[in-house]
């Protein structure tokens, strides 16, 4: 390779992924959509292969691609650590201002803070909690640079970017009395529904939908404001919950859910950060890449 990787041209790669397109990473980059164009086929000729495909609905990392996203969020990673190791002003990050949705607070984003915590123990934490609409809307309105949602398609003014893999599954309590067989039983069952404008919610609803399942919250049904409300009541025997993997791995080993696969009803769905029309910088740019690159599984 008689050329060299130069870190703008990662980093413009980057952009264009994170905004799903040449013209979008054009207006966060104020740059022109030739130069980014000239970036990224730069790169291309560099390693002899195509990072992206192109569709209507915009841009997609090739395989190559992917890889290649890999290693250049780690090189960010490392050049974004080395100016904080090097420079006298480590004050200047400020604070990391980040905004999670109830399921990710709960059961994923304690991993990934302790683990930039041991990195960046000088970095002090200011973390809020609400559903994936209240977390949208502040990041929509500036409140937070950063924000950690569950399973949104669209979010009007925030950009969605996906991070993890996750999986809704039908749970109910280990010594429950409901056994439905049928995507039917449904109609009768009583279910254990998250408030309007939760993500878990949503998955759930539109997957029923899909399914066929004509359900939504009746009177023998209970609407709880947190994943961990929705597990005690299904470990009670009060429904049937839908609940992602990561809330309830810990709940399934210890013997306190298990799960109905008999239904054939299991919704997979992504986590998604959620930014504002520009990449952030400061703690939450800093964060953003760091948790990008750590293998994260539920329990």
């Amino acid at each position: 390779m008689t050329q060299e990787l130069e870190p703008a041209l990662l980093g413009t790669f980057l952009e264009v992924l994170r905004h799903g397109g040449i013209g979008a990473a054009a207006r966060a980059t104020d740059l022109s959509q030739p130069a980014v164009t000239a970036r990224i086929r730069k790169l291309e000729q560099i390693l002899g292969t195509p990072l992206l495909t192109r569709s209507s609905q915009g841009v997609a990392p090739t395989p190559a691609g992917d890889r290649l996203a890999d290693y250049a969020r780690r090189i960010q990673s490392l050049l974004d650590e080395a100016a904080i190791e090097v420079s006298a002003s480590h004050p200047r990050l400020g604070n990391l201002r980040l905004m999670a949705s109830t399921t990710l607070a709960a059961h994923v984003l304690p991993k990934a803070l302790a683990a930039f915590r041991g990195r960046y123990p000088w970095v002090p934490l200011d973390i809020r909690i609400g559903n994936t609409k209240e977390v949208c809307d502040a990041v929509r309105a500036g409140e937070v640079p950063l924000g950690l949602v569950e399973g949104h398609a669209r979010a009007p003014g925030v950009h969605l970017e996906p991070w993890l893999d996750d999986e809704i599954v039908p749970m109910v309590g280990a010594e429950s009395p409901w056994r439905p067989r049928t995507p039917e039983d449904l109609e009768e069952l009583p279910l254990l529904w998250r408030e309007p404008g939760s993500g878990t919610r949503a998955v759930v609803a539109r997957g029923l939908k899909d399914a066929g399942v004509r359900r939504r919250p009746a009177n023998q049904d209970l609407v709880l404001a947190s994943s961990e409300a929705i597990v005690g009541a299904a470990a009670a025997g009060l429904g049937l919950a839908f609940l992602s993997r990561w809330t309830a791995s810990v709940h399934l080993a210890a013997g306190r859910l298990k799960p109905v696969p008999a239904l054939g009803l299991e919704f997979r769905r992504s986590f998604h950060w959620a930014l504002p029309s520009s990449a952030p910088g400061g703690a939450a740019g800093l964060f953003l890449n760091f948790a990008q690159g750590l293998p994260l599984r539920p329990s």
